[in-house]
């Protein structure tokens, strides 16, 4: 064990790079980059290699896009024709809508158009009613007139609900008459106005006796309601053909649910 210590010293002693003049030679210039193997770091916790679940969230979030930027590559015959079809009423609409401003080219004429819609108002509708009621003697008058309240009650339930669930706005930025509020008549669908005129027209026509020019002028008073209603940009096309269709079924459920003289006479006088 000695001798080998011995021996190991004089290879030192002997070795020409130790001495004092070489041992610059032995350093490594100032600058010099470390060796790579040095210059690797143990990873540590902060930095741990990435999992395959991140890899596949992180690819299902860079093919995820907001709700305005998505388009349905394969619409549906159905959508297509129902999204044309709108854009028809629309336009349509907004072509008819002469007298939906002060600007529009039938302006002059608006007063006397939105005359027109106002006798197809539910107010005006259910007081004259309530006042023919109240004026008539006979039993087979009241038992029309109450049943025709009870017509006029049920449409503005009606249109008020479906309003309501549908909400659906006008070709125009109109805003609703105190009349509309009064009745629940905010929306545009269905057309309100047309749906009473179309419902009270049918009853006249069913349980009046009229004469013919009567009937005809009765029909197109109907029709000239629910035109109004275009003109002054209240309503679409599909809102009035809409209201027209809800008036007929509910004179067809009127019908079904018809009271009778007595129990008309039984609501009279507990009233």
């Amino acid at each position: 064990m000695p001798a080998s210590q011995s021996r190991a010293r004089a290879r030192d002693r002997n070795n020409v790079l130790n001495r004092a003049e070489f041992l610059s030679l032995n350093q490594p210039p100032k600058g010099a980059p470390e060796p790579r193997s040095s210059s690797r770091k143990a990873p540590g916790p902060s930095a741990q290699p990435p999992t395959p679940g991140d890899g596949a969230r992180e690819r299902r979030q860079s093919q995820q896009l907001p709700e305005e930027d998505c388009m349905q590559l394969n619409p549906s015959f159905k959508g297509i024709a129902f999204n044309s079809l709108l854009a028809i009423d629309i336009c349509m609409s907004k072509r008819l809508g002469v007298c939906a401003g002060r600007a529009a080219s039938w302006a002059s004429a608006r007063s006397m158009v939105k005359l027109i819609g106002i006798t197809g108002h539910g107010i005006p509708w259910i007081g004259g009613t309530i006042l023919c009621l109240v004026k008539s003697s006979t039993l087979a008058g009241q038992e029309v007139l109450m049943n025709l309240l009870l017509a006029l009650l049920l449409d503005i339930m009606t249109v008020a609900g479906v309003q309501k669930l549908i909400r659906r706005r006008g070709p125009f930025e109109t805003s609703p008459s105190l009349l509309d509020y009064l009745t629940m008549d905010i929306y545009a669908f269905p057309a309100g106005h047309a749906s009473r005129a179309a419902m009270v027209s049918k009853f006249f026509l069913s349980h009046l006796v009229l004469a013919v020019p009567l009937r005809v002028l009765l029909v197109l008073w109907a029709f000239c309601v629910g035109l109004s209603r275009v003109m002054i940009g209240r309503h679409h096309i599909t809102d009035v053909i809409s209201g027209f269709i809800i008036g007929y079924f509910q004179f067809r459920l009127v019908e079904l649910v018809w009271m009778s003289s007595n129990t008309c006479q039984m609501l009279i006088s507990a009233w």
